[in-house]
């Protein structure tokens, strides 16, 4: 099981936001340095999201970004604002090992299929986002149908791994909700990675007991709820 810090970029900037609303940023500084210290203590892979992508400016941080990729070196999972296939490519060309598609991927599924033709399906990556079973897209704003039904759906066009953030629990450091998690688990072919509401060590426990791939650390990490090294060992 993999753990993935979080580096979530806006306006330049690391940040985190609360519930992914964009007042409630809390700045961390420079993202290459915020990626630089998760590892050096260890981390081994990074989980970037391009906020201002997400809030419909999918170039804004383009240049911090690929300073990232290519001095860490790492592997790394982008998503945040990818919203066509020439989105999806350009960072693919750029070095991404994994592109996090979603709301792009609920309008257009077949998005999955060409560019898992195209890269393999190991670099693509679909984004599930839900609440209360229901699949969220656009910001989190729009309910288009059941997640567990979405997941089958991008799997089967091509999605080599999924990224499933609980939305309910996204950035309150309260703990996961597991029966969820584990229903996509249990139901899905391809490794999945979970994010939203990743706390402590007993949340990591849990995930790795569910058979996640992986789990994404973002507010807890950064408020120091929990460790990386923490994180790390519970993984082992």
């Amino acid at each position: 099981m993999i753990i993935f810090p979080a580096v979530d970029i806006l306006d330049g900037r690391c940040v985190q936001l609360v519930q992914g609303k964009r007042e409630t940023a809390t700045a961390f500084g420079e993202p290459l340095i915020c990626a630089e210290s998760w590892l050096s203590q260890g981390a081994k892979a990074l989980h970037i999201v391009n906020l201002d992508g997400a809030f419909g400016s999918s170039i804004l941080n383009a240049e911090k970004i690929t300073e990232i990729i290519t001095k860490t070196g790492v592997e790394i999972q982008l998503g945040g604002g990818v919203r066509s296939l020439e989105d999806a490519r350009s960072w693919l060309d750029c070095g991404v090992d994994r592109i996090i598609i979603s709301t792009f991927a609920a309008k257009d599924p077949e998005c999955l299929t060409i560019l898992s033709d195209e890269y393999g399906s190991s670099r693509i990556m679909a984004g599930v986002d839900a609440r209360a079973g229901e699949m969220v897209t656009h910001g989190w704003k729009s309910s288009v149908g059941n997640f567990l039904e979405w997941a089958d759906l991008f799997t089967r066009k091509g999605a080599g791994s999924l990224l499933y953030t609980n939305v309910s629990v996204e950035g309150l450091c309260n703990g996961i909700d597991p029966q969820p998690v584990q229903d996509l688990i249990r139901s899905a072919n391809v490794p999945v990675i979970v994010a939203g509401g990743v706390t402590s060590v007993a949340d990591i426990t849990t995930l790795k007991k569910s058979g996640a791939a992986g789990a994404v650390l973002g507010s807890a990490l950064y408020s120091g709820k929990i460790s990386l090294q923490e994180a790390l060992e519970a993984t082992g």
